[in-house]
């Protein structure tokens, strides 16, 4: 059975299970939760990290090398059992390392540690990705945090998704769950978005390109959350049509394109680590009222 470990100080108290390292709560100091519970009518994901790909594959199947393996949407470390490396009072850092189960569906010696530290109000989810393997390793990792809508003490407000950088990035949506390769125009103006469910029957709203490394999700003149984005060029939005969650996806990879090949290096933004070599990712979160 998974275990868990909670990190907590005067503002945060944050639960992380070993399985998949997935966050499980964000609690403030006052009691309110923050992070989606995962009931399962809906969706019973809560914050889980998607490698070695984001997104899915062309009947599941990623290509590396010439070589067909099985990997399904997200790739294996969201159903993976981690294990605690390392802890104190506000932080936890969770490791998976490649075993015969992973080598059968992705032929390389990795590790992945994931971290969630807390620092005064301030939340970071960190993901290390270090090349134990003697070749070049492609992959992809993105966060898939889903937070709740609406906020505490915001019913009935509309919900504001703003870009610090005020821009208008382009829109993509996937098809059978495969990046589309049409550009379409951006839903922001002047960098805000005011979210409505009807958005998502199309499933995710993607934006490749442009988002920027930050955000703030919540209403104006109320509760919100404030995200830092770092090494994640890629944003998605994402809910179930009409559930009580919205995600804050920020990636480095996506989907494969549709009509595309499968291979793994070919798909967008994935990232190639050299022999030995470590890459960092990480978002920030920040509750203000």
């Amino acid at each position: 059975m998974p275990s868990s470990t909670r990190i907590a100080n005067q503002y945060l108290t944050v639960d992380v299970s070993s399985l998949g390292a997935e966050m499980q709560a964000l609690t403030t100091g006052d009691g309110r939760s923050w992070l989606w519970s995962g009931d399962a009518a809906f969706w019973s994901g809560r914050s889980p990290v998607l490698f070695p790909i984001v997104g899915k594959a062309p009947d599941d199947t990623v290509g590396i090398d010439g070589q067909s393996y099985a990997m399904g949407q997200h790739g294996f470390a969201r159903r993976s059992e981690f294990t605690l490396a390392s802890s104190n009072e506000t932080m936890c850092r969770y490791e998976l390392s490649s075993s015969p189960a992973t080598n059968a569906v992705y032929p390389f010696d990795f590790l992945l540690a994931v971290e969630h530290a807390i620092e005064g109000p301030v939340l970071t989810v960190s993901a290390e990705v270090t090349n134990r393997d003697g070749r070049p390793m492609p992959f992809g990792i993105g966060f898939h945090p889903a937070f709740v809508w609406p906020l505490p003490g915001a019913a009935g407000q509309d919900h504001v998704v703003t870009l610090d950088n005020r821009a208008e990035p382009q829109l993509a949506r996937v098809e059978g769950g495969l990046l589309a390769p049409a550009r379409l125009s951006s839903p922001f103006k002047a960098g805000r978005l005011v979210l409505e469910h009807s958005m998502f029957e199309l499933d995710a709203m993607i934006f490749p390109e442009g988002a920027g490394k930050g955000l703030r999700y919540g209403v104006e003149g109320g509760p919100a959350m404030q995200f830092h984005f770092d090494n994640l060029p890629n944003l998605a939005l994402w809910q179930k049509p009409g559930a009580p969650f919205i995600c804050v996806e920020p990636w480095h990879g996506m989907a494969a394109e549709k009509g595309a090949s499968n291979e793994l290096s070919a798909r967008p933004y994935t990232q190639t680590l050299a022999p030995g070599a470590t890459a960092r990712f990480a978002f920030s979160v920040e509750i203000v009222e």
